[in-house]
């Protein structure tokens, strides 16, 4: 199992955090949102347990979902490849930072975009409803350190402990 893939289990054992700031982007033009996204940082989970080299890819479906799909390899960026398809929705168009996302069923968990690069999508910082879940995301598997660096500023502000943050190993391009 991959990224968002268990946000849900958080959702169920919600511990929903004063300190957090989670407010989410304002606007979030989804066609723009939508393609390949590399894993650059992330809170350490089961579900991404020996993952690495970890992508999110989301296309749009007929019936106005998208369609997600996590996908990562096994241990080394040689290793077996874990995949999981998903689906996500937003909910409430006055608030497009929001969106749910579901791998099981009809249960959904949050997905809420905090930070967005709003110009070109380039980079992406994700949380949820609980202070356990926290992505950084890119349209590149590296990212620039400043950028990095200004998101990590970002992620601290909003009250997030950043000590086990896992960064993750991708492919150098």
């Amino acid at each position: 199992m991959l990224i968002l893939s268990f946000l849900l289990i958080g959702n169920c054992t919600k511990s929903q955090s004063p300190k957090i700031d989670q407010t989410t982007v304002k606007e979030l033009n989804l066609n723009l949102y939508l393609g390949k996204w590399y894993e650059i940082a992330r809170f350490p989970h089961f579900f991404e347990k020996d993952l690495v080299g970890v992508t999110a890819t989301y296309r749009l479906l007929e019936d106005g979902k998208i369609e997600v799909v996590n996908a990562g390899k096994k241990n080394t960026l040689d290793g077996e490849l874990s995949e999981a398809i998903g689906k996500a929705k937003m909910p409430n168009k006055m608030e497009p930072g929001k969106l749910k996302v579901s791998f099981f069923w009809i249960f959904y968990a949050d997905y809420y975009v905090l930070e967005l690069d709003a110009t070109n999508y380039q980079y992406a910082m994700i949380g949820s409803s609980s202070d356990k879940y926290f992505w950084i995301l890119c349209r590149t598997p590296q990212m620039d350190s400043k950028v990095y660096d200004m998101l990590l500023d970002k992620a601290r502000k909003r009250g997030y402990n950043l000590d086990k943050l896992y960064k993750v190993p991708q492919v150098v391009k």
